[in-house]
């Protein structure tokens, strides 16, 4: 194999492709370089195209090799299993873009896969697991109409930046994956924290840019070392066909094609198609198949036709119409957030559970990131489209649609100081008719708001449509299943009145105009604005008070160094504080404790005994402790759990007190202020200094002593000093200076 290696710079920094030296039964191989990030990707076709099918069979493969972070795999097996969550999300974004360059009709199984050999956490491997499947395509025999380029943009300290390193991402508001070719866009993938339409614009203007360059590069090197092209042309149908199902349609498709019920309306299709099959039987008798085919091809030109021509789409909206929406809110009893979004035929139900930082996600892959606090999952049940098969894991679409809707809601959630709390949402779509992503981001919010999240703002999302028909375009707002399917592009957006905080989009044309992109996401913030007057209707801010059932968490901080004292050994101390009160308890090592627990009598219990492990007297606060002992000099007051001190008997009151328990006795609760630690550690307490400052402050007293005894007892006459006993209880000898603490 004759190595060869094409090197571009994009934004100041290298990208190496280098093929002939890995991979060589594949169609197309190459390993893509940015600093120390490598991506080995591969692409294979079968020699046949696959029988009996009506879709193209592409597969994109994102492999995560943990040995390339230098970590061995968790687990009991210590090896890779299924992909992660972010690897299905990378293989999504290589199929996207590439999708749209095969011929129609094509039917051989392609295999695109990108596995990742090494990264160096500042080089993003997704996005040059993009360019070099490109590559990998663009060499091979494979009938690719590319090459395409990948970018991720960012905006940071208010500029635009190509490719930024993974750890400036952290401080961006935007994080843009743009793909496609020379002329146009064919993907948009975003999570942004409320950026305007026209920073996205502009963003995309750039993008397209360094595009164009690593198409070039691309271009070159296919023209170097290229294979020849498998030639496809795809089939036509016979004209004499053509022509008798034109006929025969003539007038009746409008009967069937407009309806504002799914269902009804692709029962009448199917009875048409059903027809038209049975009347062309005779004539034609092996072309079943083909007829069908015509049948859907005809449909599918004619509703584009009247979109454009007419600006009527299948239930008789305008184009920037939204369907009928109905919002609800806490819908189900015991949970601790609940929120209903309907829009048309497109209905979910969106569930929030509240837990404790130790309910967060760990993950396992090739990132930094060790865990998330905030999880979005969505689930799609086989009756939301009226069909009945069996239930299988989530897939990757159910996968991607819970991301996107966790991105659109990640800008507005609350951080850990102000919200305490893990956050899982899980959205049932009970019904599908189109945007079920955006459905399920407009329940999410509801479900917060619901709950009492203090999230910063409301979300709503919107999936906008595009009909291109002999050199003219319509965007639709709020796009139904069939306009998805006969149109050329879903592109959803998300965000709050101020700004877009998420964007997918994907297209069947092969690329996508400024103008045209400008207008969808103008058009789109007009209906986002409209779904988020019909949600804060009904829920206009976040509840005050969370359900009943919800934990309530308790944060406390305190010093590192006594997080051992806490956990104890072998976590022996932890494990009774949880099984004697029932709360929750995780530490972090900064010293931040979360106390949870639907019983606030319990969070109280497991906060005071923590307290009691942690806290420190202060001198001069004031406490409220209990007589633990009484001594002839004084009394023993227990200020914080296992810690006590001594009130000297001279400090009980500001009168002459004979005897300790004419004041206070074991048991009795005062208060006293904590005037002295001595040198050898001893705490000296002051009931009366407690009481003299109170008293100034004109806060309350509040003790458990019995008051008529202490009135009677300093009424009595004082008889004269007990030299004796002064001396035998008193300062030479004992405790007489002050308690150590106990523990």
């Amino acid at each position: 194999m004759e190595v060869t290696t094409k090197t571009f710079d994009i934004a100041g920094r290298q990208i190496t492709i280098q093929t002939g030296t890995v991979a060589e039964q594949a169609s197309g191989a190459v390993i893509i370089r940015q600093g120390d990030t490598v991506v080995l990707c591969t692409a294979l076709m079968s020699k046949e195209p696959r029988e009996g099918i009506d879709f193209f069979p592409l597969t994109c493969d994102y492999e995560e090799k943990m040995y390339a972070a230098g970590k061995i795999p968790g687990g009991f097996i210590r090896r890779e299993g299924r992909p992660s969550e972010q690897a299905t999300l990378t293989s999504r974004l290589t199929d996207r873009p590439i999708r749209p360059l095969f011929p129609d009709g094509f039917k051989n199984d392609v295999q695109v896969m990108s596995t990742v050999l090494s990264v160096d956490q500042e080089n993003d491997p997704a996005v040059l697991s993009i360019n070099g499947a490109s590559a990998a395509l663009s060499i091979s025999d494979i009938p690719f109409q590319g090459p395409i380029g990948a970018v991720r943009m960012g905006y940071i300290d208010g500029q635009l930046v190509v490719n930024p390193g993974m750890g400036d991402m952290a401080r961006s508001e935007l994080d843009l994956v743009v793909a496609g070719t020379q002329e146009a866009i064919l993907m948009v993938e975003a999570g942004a924290k409320g950026v305007s339409e026209q920073i996205v614009v502009e963003a995309l203007e750039v993008a397209h840019e360094a595009i164009g360059r690593i198409c070039e590069a691309l271009h070159a090197l296919q023209a170097q070392v290229g294979k020849t092209k498998v030639q496809f042309v795809a089939s036509d149908y016979d004209s004499e066909l053509r022509a008798a199902v034109d006929e025969w349609l003539a007038g009746r498709l409008d009967q069937v094609a407009y309806g504002a019920d799914k269902a009804e309306r692709e029962s009448a299709q199917s009875a048409l198609k059903k027809e038209l099959r049975a009347a062309l039987a005779e004539r034609f008798p092996d072309s079943s198949a083909s007829i069908g085919s015509l049948f859907e091809k005809k449909l599918k030109d004619r509703v584009r036709q009247r979109v454009i021509e007419e600006g009527v789409r299948v239930d008789g909206r305008g184009t920037k119409d939204i369907r009928e929406i109905t919002v609800q809110v806490g819908v189900l009893p015991r949970t601790h957030g609940s929120g209903m979004f309907k829009r048309g035929q497109t209905q979910a139900l969106t569930i929030l559970t509240l837990g404790t930082i130790g309910d967060a996600q760990k993950l396992d892959g090739l990132g930094l990131e060790e865990s998330k606090r905030y999880m979005h999952h969505y689930n799609m049940p086989p009756y939301s489209t009226g069909e009945s098969k069996p239930l299988r894991s989530p897939g990757r679409r159910e996968i991607g649609h819970g991301a996107l809707a966790e991105r659109a809601l990640l800008p507005v959630i609350p951080d850990l100081v102000e919200w305490p709390y893990a956050m899982r949402l899980v959205s049932e779509i009970l019904s599908s008719n189109g945007s079920t992503s955006m459905a399920s981001v407009c329940g999410s919010t509801l479900a917060l708001m619901d709950a009492g999240v203090p999230i910063k703002a409301p979300v709503a999302g919107i999936a906008m449509g595009l009909v291109t028909r002999e050199g003219r375009y319509a965007i639709l707002t709020d796009i139904q299943g069939v306009e998805d399917a006969l149109g050329d592009m879903d592109f959803k957006v998300a965000g709050t009145r101020e700004g877009i905080t998420a964007l997918q989009m994907d297209i069947k044309i092969k690329g996508l105009s400024r103008q045209m992109m400008s207008e969808a996401l103008d058009q789109a913030r007009e209906a986002r604005l409209q779904i988020l007057d019909s949600m804060l209707a009904v829920i206009p801010r976040p509840r005050t008070e969370m359900s009943p059932y919800s934990p309530r968490i308790t944060t406390i901080q305190i010093h590192p160094d006594k997080i051992r004292d806490v956990i104890g050994s072998g976590g022996k101390v932890i494990r009774k504080i949880v099984e004697e009160t029932g709360a929750q308890i995780d530490i972090q090592d900064d010293g931040k404790v979360f106390v949870a627990a639907s019983d606030q009598e319990a969070a109280r219990k497991a906060i005071d005994w923590i307290r009691g492990l942690t806290d420190e007297v202060e001198v001069g606060r004031i406490y409220r402790g209990k007589v633990v002992r009484i001594m002839p000099f004084g009394a023993f007051v227990e200020v914080l759990p296992n810690q006590d001190g001594l009130v000297h008997i001279s400090k009980l009151s500001d009168h002459r007190v004979e005897r300790v328990e004419h004041i206070v006795n074991v048991g009795d609760e005062i208060v006293v202020k904590a005037v002295e630690i001595d040198a050898q550690s001893r705490l000296n307490l002051s009931r009366q200094a407690a009481i003299d400052e109170l008293t100034a402050q004109g806060a309350p007293i509040e003790e458990s002593i019995d008051q008529d005894r202490v009135a009677q007892a300093l009424s009595e006459p004082t008889p004269a000093p007990d030299d004796s006993r002064e001396r035998a209880g008193g300062f030479r000898g004992g405790r007489s200076g002050g308690g150590r603490p106990r523990r």
